[in-house]
């Protein structure tokens, strides 16, 4: 399935969450008017919050509260892009220029802020304490993932283990705590919730994992960003560390000085120990792994066609070229 056939079944939900986003990003401060309507109007597959729309229909909800906590999660989500992109120096996201490329650094985390805290206003009005702590929580994780990357930025000794701590914090929390909101908003009991839950975490591993192979192996006019930004930012992922350790200690000790040193300089020699390694093989044999995991999660709910879309996202996660 391609997404839009994915998003068929709550496309008209997805509308009114855009919409509802607009509506509560308004400001009296034109600056933020300005910066949020740049990257919330500059696409994206609105993943997250379409989690949050099937989960929440296929596990029997028929209210239209899940589009408030749907914009809640995608505001988390933009907060956290605004945030990157600075820690990065990114200039380019989904082919248009970032937000601190065109309003700089300063602007870009105080308005991540303004969204964070928007969010949490938002929140506040679901009058629940579960939703409370499930997107907190989250929140909190994301931060720590940064933090985490930020240590391991450059590092040549960074690990499997290192890796796969961070993208679970990083990106996998978010998609967990979108599933287990379906749940709640249901009224389902912990065993769905839990159920849910574990299947946006699996996805969300999955998801990454296929990002990070984009970054070595995507054409640009797809993804929207350069080839090879991963190595250039100093970030090591497991094409890389799987690349470094299964090559010749020459090479090896090539790729280690590239990972220390960053920028593009090293990127084709890096490109081709990651081909001739299969390391993108091995890492979309793994996110394939995951994906198996969440859809295993799947079968604790009745047949729907929120939960063959629920299904069908699991294996658009780790198929994509984008």
């Amino acid at each position: 399935m391609q997404l839009a056939e994915i998003t068929a079944s709550v496309a008209d939900d997805l509308r009114a969450v855009d919409q509802f986003i607009r509506a509560r990003l308004t400001s009296d401060i034109g600056l933020i008017n300005e910066l949020a309507n740049h990257i919330v109007s500059g696409g994206g597959k609105r993943i997250r919050p379409l989690i949050v729309l099937l989960t929440a229909r296929a596990a029997g909800y028929t209210g239209g509260r899940h589009i408030n906590l749907a914009a809640i999660i995608e505001l988390i989500h933009t907060a956290t892009l605004l945030h990157d992109d600075v820690v990065d120096g990114s200039e380019l996201r989904r082919g248009r220029e970032t937000a601190n490329a065109l309003w700089g650094d300063a602007a870009s985390v105080l308005v991540g802020d303004f969204l964070y805290t928007r969010a949490f206003q938002m929140m506040v009005e679901i009058d629940s304490m579960r939703v409370m702590a499930i997107t907190a929580n989250a929140t909190n994780a994301i931060a720590e993932g940064e933090v985490l990357q930020l240590i391991h930025c450059n590092d040549p000794d960074a690990s499997e283990a290192q890796y796969f701590l961070v993208i679970e914090r990083k990106t996998a929390r978010l998609f967990e705590a979108a599933a287990r909101l379906g749940a709640v908003i249901a009224g389902r009991g912990r065993e769905e919730e839990d159920a849910l839950g574990n299947y946006g975490l699996n996805l969300g591993l999955a998801y990454q994992l296929i990002d990070d192979t984009l970054d070595y192996g995507a054409d640009p006019r797809d993804t929207g960003k350069n080839l090879g930004d991963d190595l250039s930012e100093g970030k090591v992922t497991l094409p890389l560390i799987y690349a470094r350790d299964h090559v010749n200690d020459d090479t090896s000790a090539r790729l280690r000085r590239a990972i220390e040193k960053g920028g593009a300089e090293s990127l084709e020699e890096a490109i081709e120990a990651i081909q001739t390694t299969g390391a993108l093989e091995h890492v979309r044999d793994r996110a394939a792994a995951y994906r198996d995991a969440a859809l295993a999660e799947l079968n604790v709910f009745a047949p729907s066609a929120e939960r063959d879309a629920l299904s069908a996202l699991a294996s658009f996660a780790v198929k994509r070229t984008y």
